[in-house]
């Protein structure tokens, strides 16, 4: 019995990590300071920003898989950074993802699940942003490593990619 449990309860958390790697449907922007929330839900926009791209993600045929080096909302070239501009505003960045293509959902029910946790600092004065991936102690980390773990790069403050700080000026002009 208690091995038909054990097994049971694999395939179910097989089941359900297997239906979060859908795409990004949805990014959230909260405003730490202000409190406020704004969305980005273009898909054209949100298609740059796969929550299943970069390190910690692997393609390819089994035995054969690379990890990835690119993609999400980080220049992972540059690599971690040790200083960056005191005193920026932050945001709370919220990746909600759907199902994966041809997965089935319940009738009437949209489908999205919270996946990844970051906080944002933009520089006005620069256009720079920096992403912060919330480490060991961080609140949104087993939320984060419960989906992707991106090898001890949790706790660091990285470079946004051009493409986030150019899809996070258009939101901010629409706010």
């Amino acid at each position: 019995m208690k091995t038909l449990l054990a097994t049971s309860a694999v395939i179910l958390w097989l089941i359900t990590s297997l239906e979060a790697k859908g795409p990004t449907i949805r990014i959230e922007i909260r405003d730490i300071a202000r409190g406020t929330v704004s969305k980005i839900t273009d898909l054209v926009v949100l298609r740059q920003f796969q929550v299943w791209s970069g390190p910690g993600t692997y393609s390819g045929t089994p035995g054969q898989q690379s990890e990835g080096t690119e993609g999400f909302i980080v220049d992972w070239r540059s690599g971690p950074i040790t200083e960056r501009p005191a005193e920026l505003r932050r945001y709370e960045l919220r990746f909600f993802v759907g199902p994966r293509q041809g997965m089935a959902t319940p009738l009437n029910q949209p489908y999205e699940e919270l996946a990844y946790v970051v906080f944002y600092e933009h520089d006005a004065s620069t256009g720079r942003g920096y992403v912060y991936l919330p480490g060991r102690t961080d609140e949104n980390f087993g939320l984060n490593v419960g989906s992707i773990v991106r090898h001890g790069l949790e706790g660091h403050w990285f470079n946004a990619n051009d493409a986030w700080q150019a899809a996070f000026a258009q939101a901010a002009a629409r706010r």
